[in-house]
Parts: structure tokens; C-alpha cells; sequence
């Protein structure tokens, strides 16, 4: 064996690495599969996920476990809902999804902005932002709970380790990080940008990326530290940056906008001036399909969702609502079939088919609908929003 320095262990680690990966029952590459390349190393010469943080199954897809079927054993029982949080009605309509009906509303908190799946999966929290509580939502009877006290909860995130829920409170200008079950105040990181509202995990964990609605920015915080390590402004007046969903191949993230009419295109890692991509008119949901192949795209001002092929790097297709409307937030069934989506302007949830675009329901609910969770979905573990699952 060839002498080994200090400088050739990390090549070395590589390596082996990579080549258990593919004699330990890596996936074949099937024919017609997305080829996604491998994530890049960082300095060390092999990645380094956050400590406690379940490893990636395919570290060349994020989402790979998140394809049709593959519940995990907490919420296989659990029956399958929309939860639609109802901004102006202070409820939450739950519908089936076999038979595109409101089977149950249940009374929560003043202005819930959305229903969120908590890290071990067991509970939906509804946040409810100027009421300053979260409401728990069993998501196996559909009972809700005693809400928690919780200031400002606009969004709310869980960091891939579990250790931390993080409550974006928007208005108060804050991240604050809590006990992921009680949520007890753990730490709270004061930052100078308005408007803290989505984010979205590098693939291992390390960092996570922040957009502020009303003052057109961007940060990067670091998980460990719970510290903001990156703050930018967008290079485009009026900037209204939304949601934030990273990658299949963990490279990219994507950042919609609604004052651009796109999505922005960053490079997490290095935190550079990101590119905008246009959509369509009020950009403002990101949501990946089961196979990891396209992300469907809502612009909530025309009434479309756009197609968005990773693999491409370009919009395939768009699809317009008939008769218009306002597609929001929400997410994928479980078997990715179907897209659903809050209609926030027009008190309705859409059922979109996924294969054609064509609207297979349009669902009367309260008053301004925000963002939906569609539950049970594929995944081991939840970081949050509407459901993010790894």
C-alpha cells in the first residue's frame, strides 16, 4: 500500500465511500432515470451531515424518500386529509381527498397561516399567528388539542436533527428556536430583515436559507450556531421573496417571488447574487414531485402552476385553473397523483391532476385559505412548512 499523509486521508475516505455505496445496495440506475450528479464535498473530502441528522438515502436525491407509498410506520394508519388552515374564518376545513368534500371544520386560533407536520410526524400544528398560539391536530383522530402559547408563529420549521422547532415570527422580526415538543423558548435570534416567513435545509443539515417578504432579502443561518451567517438583498425592486425549496441533487435553492414573477436561483453554499427565472405572474408556492423529477410552481396572480424539469433545467408547461383563481400553498398526495392547492383569494382549494395539469376539483372553504398540509405523506421525518419530507 502506497504511504498515506494526513493530506491524502480525506481522497482516501472518499473513495471507500463511494465504493461501499455501490457494492452495499446503492440504487441501479434504471432506464429513463433522472441521473442526478453527486453532491459536492466539502472540504474534508466527504460530506458531513448535522450531528443526529437520519442520513440521506440517496445522496444524490434529497427527496428519495419521499417516493409514492414509502409511509413511514407512524402515519401508515393515520386516514388521508387536506388540512386547509382559513385565514379570515379562524378554522381549519378538513377534507377527503377520495371524495373532494369538507368532512369536518374545526375552530382554532386567530388568523392560522399553516398547518405544519412536526418532526416525528405524530402532530399537525396549526399556527396561528395573530392569536399567538399553535393548535395541536392528532392527526390520527383529527382532534384538536390545548393550543400552546406561542408569540407570533407565522411559519414553523424543524430542524433534520430534530433537536430544534423554529417559529418564524414575521412581524416580530425574530427566529426562535424551541423544544420541538413543548415548544419552550430555547433560544431566540433577533434579525434586522422583515418579514421572516420560508426556508428550506441544505441537504446536510448545516445551514438553512431564510426569505424576508417585506424587505426583498435572503439569510443564511447556521443550524448548530443558531446564528444568521448570510444576509443579501435581492437585486430587484419591490422584491417579495415566498417560499424556498432546495434541489433534488441539494445544490440549488429555488426562491419564489411574488413582486418578481419568478423563482430566484441561488447557490446556498457559496451565497452568491442568485439569477431570477420568470414563471408567471405572482410566484409564490414550490413543491417537488414523488419522483423528483419536475417542481410544480404556483402563481397565484394568473390563476397557473408552472413546470418546473430538474433534470432540464427550464419550464416545460403551464397550467391555467379554468375560470381563474388564486393557487397558493399546499402540496402532493401521497402517491403524487395529485397536486392540491389552497385558493387564497376565492375561499377554495384546487385537486390538480399531476400527469395532465387538468382540475379535478374545486373545493368551497372559509375564508382565505392559506397553507394546506395534504397528510399522510412519504418520508421518515418532517422539516416543516406544509410538509417537507426526508
Amino acid at each position: 500500500m502506497p504511504h498515506l499523509t494526513q493530506r491524502s486521508l480525506p481522497f482516501l475516505a472518499a473513495f471507500l465511500l463511494a465504493a461501499l455505496g455501490a457494492g452495499c445496495g446503492a440504487p441501479a440506475e434504471k432506464e429513463g432515470a433522472v441521473v442526478v450528479p453527486p453532491l459536492r464535498a466539502r472540504d474534508s473530502g466527504v460530506p458531513v451531515g448535522l450531528p443526529g441528522m437520519p442520513p440521506l438515502l440517496d445522496h444524490r436525491d434529497v427527496y428519495a424518500a419521499d417516493r409514492p407509498g414509502r409511509l413511514s410506520p407512524v402515519v401508515r394508519d393515520f386516514p388521508s386529509r387536506v388540512y386547509v388552515p382559513n385565514t379570515g374564518s379562524n378554522t381549519v376545513s378538513v377534507i377527503d381527498p377520495a371524495t373532494y368534500k369538507v368532512v369536518e371544520t374545526i375552530p382554532v386560533g386567530v388568523r392560522p397561516q399553516h398547518v405544519v407536520p412536526s418532526w416525528d410526524l405524530k402532530t399537525l400544528w396549526v399556527n396561528n399567528n395573530r392569536g399567538h398560539t399553535l393548535t395541536p391536530i392528532d392527526p390520527a383522530t383529527g382532534t384538536a388539542g390545548r393550543p400552546v402559547e406561542v408569540h407570533d408563529p407565522y411559519n414553523l420549521y424543524f430542524t433534520p436533527n430534530g433537536r430544534y422547532a423554529v417559529v418564524m415570527a414575521s412581524l416580530d422580526r425574530e427566529l426562535v428556536f424551541r423544544d420541538p415538543h413543548t415548544m419552550r423558548t430555547l433560544k431566540t435570534t433577533p434579525v434586522t430583515c422583515y418579514g421572516v416567513n420560508h426556508a428550506d435545509f441544505s441537504a446536510d443539515g448545516r445551514y438553512f436559507i431564510v426569505s424576508c417578504e417585506f424587505s426583498g432579502e435572503l439569510l443564511k443561518v447556521d443550524t448548530e450556531s443558531m446564528e444568521v451567517v448570510g444576509q443579501q438583498k435581492l437585486p430587484y425592486g419591490g422584491a417579495m421573496p415566498q417560499d424556498v425549496k432546495l434541489s433534488p441533487d441539494g445544490r440549488t435553492f429555488y426562491i419564489a417571488d411574488m413582486v418578481a414573477d419568478g423563482m430566484w436561483v441561488l447557490d446556498g453554499d457559496r451565497f452568491t447574487t442568485p439569477n431570477l427565472l420568470p414563471t408567471g405572474k405572482g410566484c409564490h408556492g414550490l413543491y417537488v414531485s414523488r419522483d423528483s423529477r419536475e417542481m410544480y410552481v404556483t402563481n397565484r396572480g394568473e390563476g397557473s402552476v408552472s413546470v418546473f424539469d430538474f433534470a432540464r433545467d427550464r419550464l416545460t408547461r403551464k397550467w391555467r385553473l379554468p375560470n381563474g383563481g388564486s393557487p397558493d400553498m399546499g402540496g402532493v398526495s401521497a402517491d403524487g397523483r395529485v397536486l392540491w392547492l389552497s385558493g387564497r383569494y376565492h375561499s377554495e382549494v384546487y385537486a390538480i391532476d399531476t400527469t395532465t395539469g387538468e382540475q379535478l376539483a374545486r373545493i368551497p372553504v372559509g375564508s382565505g385559505p392559506h397553507g394546506l398540509a395534504v397528510y399522510p405523506q412519504p418520508g421518515r421525518y418532517s422539516l416543516g412548512h406544509t410538509g417537507v419530507f426526508r
